[in-house]
């Protein structure tokens, strides 16, 4: 451990950190050497790079953005559609697909202590949203006669909680060996003077690298290397908080196989122009998300000659990718977007500031930004009402209330 501090007070020091080893003598020794080896790992010219990139004011021409086709699932002719359901039947049946949620959030803004899945959604039956994301897997089951390969994204934070809620529920009558739990990245959080920040305990703040760290970690965690081995072609990737998500969908399969793409995404008409969501779209001809900060207002209004939307086509995180575009994905570093977060760290004198405003940026990669490594994907628009019911804020839009509302009625309960 000596040599290995050593090391570690070089690299600091080269690269003028020298406060993350200020509690080290104070740790035990399991921190002391989990603190060495984060110093150790960390990417100093990245995270610089990273802070430099705070400063800098990004804008996107808006004459390189177009439209997008998508295809419109309820829209879709009998023959079609019925092309598209057997050939999707046949890659699940075949055990082609496999399902990935990301789990890694906690539910604090839900006011719930513990992770995000273990919300209990206020249903009569009690039932989590883990338990409710699981039901679809067993629906599916049921109707193709399959267990589909189920890939649960968690954080450090919350891995053992999540495992541990799974056991107690017995996994909830899903194959114990048919679910694996795998952990996202993290990044140090740094503070406005561009010094990585230290928790209250001393050790390196660390925080979730965002969704779009899935692919790399999927690398990391030998997980792409699983799919593999399990001749998995097709992997659906959503987040944990929507209740009414449909994982396993013979029609997208069978539209991105009949498109010969490697990815494709499920819209939801934007509610109105100025819904702050994502909108897919080409940027540069490549298929992209332009965020609704990006867009101008005369974008987000415009119209067709149907009266619908130009830019309509909401992001809201169900994308299924094929197992080579994830190959490839994974090789490539995501650009990480910097956000300013509240956050309590421990100053160069050991005091604890705790946070009233903005104070620090964290870094995360955003799945959509896959997208443009593609030379094109398939978009299908799906009903709000029948796969779209997230679980995001704790009151309002998007909250349990909305969620819960949604989910009974689909199933009419």
């Amino acid at each position: 451990m000596k040599e290995k501090l050593e090391k570690a007070k070089k690299i600091i020091k080269e690269n003028n950190q020298e406060h993350l080893l200020q509690k080290y003598d104070e740790l035990n020794e399991t921190n002391k050497e989990e603190l060495l080896d984060e110093i150790l790992d960390l990417d100093f010219k990245q995270i610089s790079e990273l802070y430099s990139n705070t400063n800098k004011e990004f804008k996107y021409d808006n004459n390189k953005i177009k439209p997008i086709n998508y295809v419109d699932k309820s829209k879709l002719d009998k023959a079609t559609k019925e092309m598209y359901d057997k050939i999707g039947l046949e890659k699940i049946k075949n055990g082609k697909l496999a399902v990935l949620t990301m789990a890694g959030g906690q539910g604090t803004r839900l006011g719930h202590n513990g992770p995000k899945g273990t919300y209990d959604l206020g249903l009569s039956s009690h039932k989590s949203i883990f338990e409710i994301l699981c039901d679809t897997l067993k629906d599916a089951q049921k109707r193709y006669g399959i267990y589909v390969n189920w890939y649960i994204m968690t954080s450090k934070e919350n891995n053992k909680a999540t495992v541990d809620f799974f056991e107690t529920n017995n996994y909830f009558g899903y194959p114990k060996d048919k679910i694996i739990f795998f952990k996202q990245g993290r990044l140090p959080m740094v503070g406005e003077d561009g010094k990585i920040l230290l928790d209250e305990n001393g050790m390196i703040k660390l925080a979730a690298d965002g969704h779009g760290g899935v692919f790399e970690s999927m690398d990391r965690e030998n997980i792409i290397k699983d799919m593999l081995e399990k001749s998995i072609e097709w992997v659906f990737i959503g987040g944990v908080d929507n209740v009414l998500v449909k994982m396993v969908d013979p029609t997208i399969i069978g539209l991105a196989e009949t498109k010969n793409v490697l990815a494709a995404g499920k819209s939801v008409v934007k509610a109105n122009p100025q819904e702050k969501v994502g909108v897919f779209c080409r940027r540069d001809n490549k298929p992209s998300v332009i965020e609704y900060s990006e867009i101008s207002k005369e974008m987000s209004e415009a119209t067709d000659e149907n009266g619908e939307l130009i830019y309509g086509e909401s992001h809201i995180l169900c994308n299924l990718f094929n197992i080579k575009a994830i190959q490839e994905i994974s090789k490539k570093k995501l650009p990480y977007h910097a956000a300013h977060k509240k956050t309590n760290y421990l100053d160069r004198n050991n005091n604890i500031v705790k946070a009233e405003s903005p104070n620090a940026f964290k870094f995360e990669a955003f799945l959509f930004d896959a997208f443009e490594s593609l030379d094109d994907m398939a978009i299908m628009r799906v009903k709000r009402e029948e796969e779209f019911a997230p679980v995001k804020n704790a009151e309002g839009v998007d909250s349990p209330e909305t969620a819960r509302k949604l989910y009974k009625a689909f199933f009419k309960l």
